[in-house]
């Protein structure tokens, strides 16, 4: 693979994974802190149990600070003439190649907190596959645009594409 040309995300994506974690851990690990808190005080008294319940969240939100500048460096991909690779994890690092023939159809995707930051998600799909093959988060719309252009533009029938 040494003839391969990797693309890093859009910078962007590291803030918008933030926003998301932060919403996330508001949303999902909040109410848990409030069920610790609650709980504890029925064990030991009221300030020994905000002090757990306080350092879920702050540990919670350290995680969705931290963690996407980790996962932006280590995802990547790369489009080759014979294959799309896309590489991706922090601790275990998974390497999807996707043979270009093989790509059906691909899909831009957008959330509104993506919109906001001009991203987007380039999902491929694959013939034999039973969902989505590779998933590329954090392209600028342009970005995106060209790729999912360049993966169909050789797709042809009868070679395994559509």
């Amino acid at each position: 693979m040494s003839d391969t040309h990797w693309q890093a995300l859009d910078p962007r994506v590291t803030l918008l994974w933030r926003v998301q974690g932060v919403l996330r851990t508001l949303v999902g690990v909040a109410p848990l802190g409030v069920g610790v808190v609650l709980g504890l005080t029925f064990v030991f008294s009221l300030q020994p149990a905000l002090i757990a319940g306080g350092v879920l969240l702050a540990l919670a939100l350290l995680q969705a600070v931290t963690w996407p500048s980790f996962s932006w460096r280590a995802f990547r991909y790369a489009v080759r003439d014979d294959a799309l690779l896309v590489q991706q994890g922090v601790l275990f690092q998974h390497t999807v190649a996707i043979p270009r023939h093989r790509i059906q159809h691909a899909d831009l995707r957008q959330g509104p907190i993506d919109r906001a930051w001009g991203l987007t998600t380039l999902v491929v799909f694959t013939a034999a596959g039973a969902g989505l093959d590779a998933s590329i988060p954090g392209l600028d719309e342009d970005v995106a645009e060209a790729l999912r252009d360049l993966l169909l533009k050789d797709t042809r029938p009868g070679e395994g594409g559509v």
